[in-house]
């Protein structure tokens, strides 16, 4: 008999023992489903995660703010200095005058502030420097030699107040938020993963019992071991087929539902739009980890309860 004979009907046995066990194959899809999703689930949301840690990582930068006396000549003097570092990309000077125009700007709808900036008479507001660097680790560096400057005196005596390190504890309450719920989704997608491994492992026990007769005239006829092994192996395997089938098609719905809702949350990010430009990685993962779960606790159960 032919190897891909033998492979055949081991297949087709294997997908028989598969609808047989109907309603335990049904339990043991189900938690393996559930168990994929919820990999779907934290696969998505780390990518979300990462993509608004990385938006407003963008958008750090150090903010120089200087007393209002401060002369224009020795801002642009501490510009210069500050454009020489290696680690500076930028430096963008905002004015007194366009400081207090953003001011306006930004509460032309509160009445009483402005009224308030009106008694002043005079522009309370000092000028500023934007700095971005080259990369977003070297910001630390550049806003310590900014408070090295400042507590030596001289042009630097003028500023007012870095705004870096306020800026960075929101970055870092934020990294450690996603990395704790990354932690805390990993331990819920193995608590998981092991339940299906048990109800898989038990689901392919049952279905050995069930089959004992046969097993035992299989092998008083000569059976291979692997022939008589396979049909359990495939059936476990079709469990991880089954569930990451059901799952990728909830996502389509799921993630299309969502996607509004999403990109108006993370900002930038649309759970529907990265599903679609991600889906080959998305579709091997929880096909591949279905699969996985299937055949790992089938093996374990034929390991373990089928002696041929």
């Amino acid at each position: 008999m032919s190897m891909w004979t033998n492979a055949k009907r081991v297949a087709r046995y294997g997908l028989i023992g598969f609808v047989r066990n109907g309603f335990v194959s049904l339990a043991a899809v189900l938690i393996m489903t559930i168990t994929l999703f919820v990999m779907a689930g934290l696969l998505i949301s780390g990518a979300a995660l990462n993509s608004t840690l990385k938006e407003l990582t963008s958008k750090v930068d150090v903010t120089v703010y200087f007393l209002p006396a401060a002369q224009e000549e020795t801002i642009q003097q501490m510009k210069r200095s500050l454009e020489a570092l290696p680690e500076v990309a930028s430096v963008a000077y905002v004015s007194r005058e366009q400081a207090l125009a953003d001011f306006r700007e930004r509460h032309k709808n509160d009445q009483l502030t402005l009224q308030a900036l009106d008694e002043l008479g005079d522009n309370p507001l000092g000028a500023s420097l934007d700095i971005r660097a080259k990369q977003t680790s070297q910001y630390e560096s550049i806003a310590q030699y900014l408070e090295t400057e400042q507590q030596a005196g001289g042009t630097a005596a003028s500023i007012d107040k870095i705004n870096f390190f306020q800026n960075k504890t929101a970055i870092d309450r934020l990294t450690n938020i996603i990395e704790t719920s990354k932690r805390l989704g990993i331990a819920v997608a193995l608590v998981l993963g092991l339940a299906s491994l048990l109800i898989a492992f038990n689901t392919i026990r049952l279905a050995i019992y069930t089959a004992r007769d046969e097993i035992g005239v299989m092998n008083l006829v000569g059976a291979g071991r692997w022939y008589i092994r396979g049909p359990f192996m495939i059936a476990g395997v079709l469990y991880g087929v089954v569930s990451g089938l059901i799952v990728l098609l909830l996502l389509y719905p799921a993630t299309l539902w969502m996607g509004p809702g999403s990109e108006r949350f993370f900002g930038t990010f649309n759970v529907y739009t990265y599903f679609l430009q991600s889906f080959p990685l998305i579709f091997f993962t929880i096909l591949g980890a279905g699969i996985a779960l299937g055949a790992l606790s089938s093996y374990l159960a034929v390991r373990r309860y089928l002696r041929t």
